[in-house]
């Protein structure tokens, strides 16, 4: 099995926000054993000009969307004949019409290096539901703008103007919920509680939890002073999160814990267990106070900070969940699991027992 990993030799400064946790680190894991190389890509971008774009200058909005670009690119690219509005191609930075459709081409493109194996777990003609590998940010980040897994999925997918429904953390893997158009989009978002009935996660955490099952509730929020901004912490007063827990196995060093969402904050499963004394395996944020993602962001992770880490990725994966379509007869419910755990995950609980 090929397995592909968020690593490049490349050396960079990272704000504390949070927004794009994997890539880009200068010290290869240890114990990534599935290395993958790319090479340079011919990489064909296409997007449609959204209202909040609307009269935005051609080539600002080109500079601020790919940072790592250089900002003389641009008017290169243009004076070229590069870039395409609706099939004609543009030669003076001009002032983008909401609907319009903008294509343009690089050569040689690099970014970091995903595991792109999506796949459809289920569908009907407005939705689908999609297995997302691990380490495969959904959306744009600083860092990764041709390969996300709404971009991958507009490309390879029958539904090229897909959307995202909702979202999963960088590292979580496993079933997150698409658009086939904005249509779509559109439809359900706005009305997802009456969609999506049921969330369940699996997590292995560290040590043993003395419940079999708990039903845990507490105010989340972040706090002002938080080396990590976008970490969550347990407050007295924030948003109330709510996840039903369950001990399905153990080994004494290790326990793999179901978890059921009642509701749906920012890392609240994550936030949660490191709450309850439990942190997920290999969790950057919330585990170790936070050393080990404070240190990558200044560029300092040593081999052996990667093996204490145990895996190249958190183990959580969205195993299961549980829509009420609305074309679907007598209103039953349809219920969709995901088993394709990640390398590390089966590799990391055969080693521990728990397979």
């Amino acid at each position: 099995m090929q397995y592909k990993v968020a690593w490049i030799e490349r050396s960079v400064t990272w704000d504390v926000g949070c927004r794009a946790l994997l890539v880009y680190i200068t010290h290869r894991p240890p114990f990534l054993t599935h290395e993958s190389s790319e090479a340079p890509l011919k990489a064909d971008f296409t997007f449609t000009v959204t209202s909040k774009l609307h009269h935005q200058l051609l080539l600002d909005y080109l500079t601020s969307n790919m940072p790592l670009m250089d900002a003389a690119f641009w008017p290169q690219l243009l004076a070229q004949g590069g870039i395409t509005i609706d099939g004609n191609i543009v030669s003076d930075n001009q002032l983008m019409e909401e609907g319009q459709v903008v294509q343009y081409g690089i050569d040689d493109y690099e970014e970091g290096q995903v595991d792109t194996r999506w796949s459809t777990l289920w569908q009907n003609h407005e939705i689908s539901a999609i297995h997302k590998p691990a380490n495969l940010p959904v959306s744009r980040t600083t860092r990764n703008v041709y390969n996300t897994l709404v971009q991958i999925l507009r490309r390879e997918s029958p539904w090229p103007d897909a959307h995202l429904l909702h979202r999963l953390d960088l590292e979580t893997s496993g079933i997150i919920l698409i658009g086939h158009d904005n249509a779509s989009a559109s439809k359900h978002q706005p009305n997802l509680p009456s969609l999506i009935k049921r969330k369940i996660y699996h997590a292995v955490v560290k040590g043993v939890p003395e419940w079999t099952s708990l039903d845990y509730e507490c105010e989340l929020n972040t706090v002002k002073d938080s080396a990590i901004r976008c970490q969550m912490h347990k407050v007295e007063s924030g948003k109330t999160s709510r996840t039903k827990f369950k001990r399905l196995k153990t080994n004494g060093e290790f326990s793999l814990i179901e978890c059921e969402l009642m509701t749906g904050r920012k890392h609240q499963i994550r936030a949660h267990l490191s709450s309850l004394g439990h942190a997920i395996v290999g969790d950057k944020i919330y585990s170790n106070n936070g050393e080990f993602y404070l240190k990558r962001l200044q560029d300092k992770v040593t081999e052996q900070d990667y093996e204490a880490l145990l895996t190249p990725h958190h183990l959580l994966h969205a195993y299961e969940i549980h829509i009420q379509p609305s074309d679907q007869l007598n209103d039953d419910e349809v219920i969709i699991t995901d088993s394709e755990y990640s390398e590390p995950w089966q590799v990391f609980m055969k080693q521990q027992g728990l397979d």
